[in-house]
C-alpha cells in the first residue's frame, strides 16, 4: 500500500539522519517534524494504555525543568536547554505510539536506517581519526573520533546499538559470516577510536547483556550450542579487529591511557569532588540549581551523573520524576523480554542496550542524546504491542 511505504520511508529517513549531529539545528529535527506530520495525516498514530505512564512522567519531568527554568527565563541556553527537553520529550512519546499496527515493518524499517546511519558516523569518525583529507578538523576532537557528532562520548554509544543489531545477526545466522564480521569491523573499529571509557563500557555491557539474552531465548539445546560457535566466532573476529588497531604503537598507547582514571576525576574539584559536594546544597533546594547552573556557575563542569543532573536540573519533581521512569521502564522491559512475539528478535538489541545505557547514566549526561529517546520510546511501545500471555523462555522471532 501506498500509504504504509510513505510511512515506513519516513521512519527510515527519520533513523538515518540521527547521527548528522554536528549541524545545529539537526536534519533529524526536521525530519521528526516530517515524519509526525506524515503520521498524523495518514493515520499511523494510537496510543496504547501502556504508553500512558510513560507520557505522564515525561510530563512530570519535564514540568520540573519548567519550574527551575522561572528564575533563569532570561538566559537564553537555559531556555534552549528546557526546550530541547520537551522536545525530546514529544520524539519518545512518537516512537511510543506508532507501533500498536504494523510494528515488525515499522521496526525494520527503523533499524535500517539505523544502521546505515551509524555506517556514515564511522566512517566519518574513521576518517577524522585519521585525518583523511584533511577531515581531522571537522570528524574528530582532541584527538579522537567524533564522526557526525559533536562529542566521541556520544558517538561511541550511538554506534553501539548498530553494533547490537549486527550481533544479532551474526548470531542467528542472518547473512554470511565473513561479510557479517567485515560490516561489524568499521562500526566497532570507530568505537574504538573515540577513545571513551563510557563508550567502551556501553558497547561490552550491551552485547553482552544481547548474547545472555540470546542464549536464554533459545529454542533448543541444539540451537544453544551453535550459538556458542557464533559467539566463538564473533569474538575471534573482534579479537582480530582490536590487534590490528592495537598494533599501531600511538592508538595503543592511548587507548591504554585513556582506560584508567584521569586527572579531572579525582580531588575535591574534580568530577566525584563537585558531585558530592553539589549532594547537601541541592536537598535545600526543591527547584534544584536551574538548568545547566551546575556546570556555568556552580561547579565549571558538567554533572557527568543524570541523576544528579536531574535534581540539580529539573529540582526535585523533575529528579524523582526520572528516577520513577528508569525504574518502571526496567519493570516493563524486563518483563517483555521473554514474551514470543513477531516484536521479540527486535527487542532484544534494543533493550539490551537500553538498559545499560540508563544504567550508565551515573556517569554521563545522557538526558539529551536523541538516541535515547528513541530507545526509550520504542521499549515502552514494543512492551505494549507484545502479547501478554504468553511467557517463559521463547524461541527468536524468525
Amino acid at each position: 500500500m501506498p500509504t504504509r511505504r510513505l510511512q515506513h520511508a519516513l521512519l527510515w529517513l527519520l533513523a538515518f539522519s540521527g547521527s548528522l549531529a554536528i549541524i545545529e539545528p539537526s536534519p533529524y529535527e526536521a525530519m521528526f517534524l516530517v515524519a509526525l506530520f506524515g503520521f498524523m495525516i495518514t493515520g499511523g498514530i494510537r496510543l496504547p494504555r501502556l504508553v500512558v505512564p510513560l507520557i505522564v512522567l515525561l510530563l512530570a519531568f519535564n514540568l520540573g525543568g519548567v519550574f527551575s527554568l522561572i528564575p533563569y527565563l532570561d538566559q537564553r541556553k537555559s531556555v534552549t536547554f528546557v526546550a530541547i527537553s520537551i522536545y525530546l520529550m514529544v520524539t519518545a512519546i512518537f516512537f511510543a505510539t506508532i507501533l500498536s499496527q504494523d510494528g515488525e515493518e515499522r521496526l525494520k524499517a527503523i533499524r535500517s536506517g539505523f544502521v546505515a546511519s551509524a555506517w556514515v558516523a564511522a566512517i566519518a569518525g574513521i576518517a577524522g581519526y585519521l585525518d583523511i583529507a584533511g577531515l581531522g578538523s571537522i570528524f574528530s576532537l582532541y584527538g579522537r573520533a567524533s564522526g557526525t557528532f559533536k562529542d566521541p562520548n556520544v558517538l561511541g554509544p550511538y554506534l553501539t546499538l548498530a553494533v547490537a543489531f549486527m550481533v544479532q545477526d551474526i548470531m542467528t545466522g542472518r547473512g554470511r559470516l565473513v561479510m557479517s564480521l567485515a560490516k561489524l569491523s568499521v562500526p566497532m573499529l570507530a568505537l574504538l577510536l573515540t577513545l571513551s571509557r563510557g563508550a567502551w563500557i556501553n558497547a561490552v555491557g550491551s552485547v553482552g547483556l544481547l548474547v545472555l539474552l540470546i542464549y536464554l531465548t533459545s529454542r533448543s539445546n541444539g540451537q544453544r550450542s551453535r550459538l556458542v560457535g557464533q559467539v566463538a566466532a564473533l569474538s575471534a573476529g573482534v579479537i582480530i579487529v582490536l590487534l590490528a588497531a592495537l598494533s599501531s604503537g600511538e592508538i595503543g598507547e592511548l587507548v591504554a591511557q585513556r582506560a584508567g582514571l584521569q586527572s579531572y576525576d579525582m580531588g575535591p574539584t574534580g568530577r566525584f569532588g563537585g558531585q558530592i559536594r553539589s549532594l547537601p546544597l541541592l536537598l535545600d533546594l526543591p527547584n534544584g540549581f536551574g538548568p545547566l547552573r551546575f556546570s556555568s556557575e556552580m561547579y565549571g563542569a558538567a554533572p557527568h551523573n543524570v541523576f544528579l543532573n536531574a535534581f540539580a536540573s529539573y529540582g526535585w519533581l523533575g529528579g524523582i520524576a526520572y528516577l520513577v521512569l528508569i525504574v518502571t521502564t526496567f519493570f516493563v522491559g524486563w518483563r517483555t523480554v521473554l514474551r514470543r512475539g513477531p516484536l521479540q528478535r527486535h527487542f532484544l538489541p534494543i533493550w539490551s542496550v537500553f538498559f545499560v545505557t540508563a544504567l550508565q547514566g551515573i556517569q554521563i549526561d545522557s538526558d539529551h542524546w536523541r538516541h535515547f529517546y528513541l530507545l526509550l520510546g520504542l521499549v515502552w511501545g514494543m512492551a505494549a504491542a507484545t502479547p501478554r500471555r504468553e511467557t517463559g523462555p521463547r524461541a527468536l522471532a524468525s
